[in-house]
């Protein structure tokens, strides 16, 4: 099954990929590796997901927080694929990022998130290497940023 059959038997709908606010690029090619800026937590409404995990938010919050920036992190390598998500071999990493409080431990349940998304859609190939690492803060007041590197075919 291809990766956008994959998406569309899921019912996932995929936000639109965002244009970097600062002095960056959303997504950069170099040999066969894809490299993906953070995409930060913004809810289906296009409203940021803000707010410290462990206060505000609870581990679960977290988690649907994550998963957004995951799709953001597929928008994003659509976009940089041309629109042809078969050219994805592998995702190889995710990092993510957990505003939460200095007490807060479970921030890999929280990037479960992101992780459980990406491989829901790109199976055994979206099986990659992950960090889950606290923050006391992200941009914009946001809840989590998951960034990712794709391998391409």
């Amino acid at each position: 099954m291809s990766f956008q059959k994959k998406i569309d038997e899921l019912k996932i709908k995929l936000p639109e990929a965002k244009l970097p606010v600062g002095s960056y690029v959303a997504t950069k090619i170099t040999g066969n590796l894809l490299f993906i800026s953070g995409q930060i937590s913004i809810g289906e409404n296009g409203e940021l997901i803000k707010g410290k995990i462990g206060k505000e938010l609870s581990t679960e919050q977290g988690y649907d927080a994550a998963k957004r920036c995951g799709l953001g992190i597929v928008a994003q390598a659509k976009v940089a694929c041309g629109g042809d998500l078969s050219k994805i071999k592998s995702c190889v990493k995710l990092t993510g990022f957990v505003n939460s409080t200095k007490d807060f431990v479970e921030q890999p349940k929280v990037i479960n998130g992101a992780s459980d998304l990406i491989s829901k859609i790109f199976g055994d190939a979206g099986m990659h290497t992950r960090a889950a690492v606290s923050t006391n803060s992200l941009p914009l007041g946001v809840s989590v940023e998951v960034d990712a590197i794709f391998e391409l075919n």
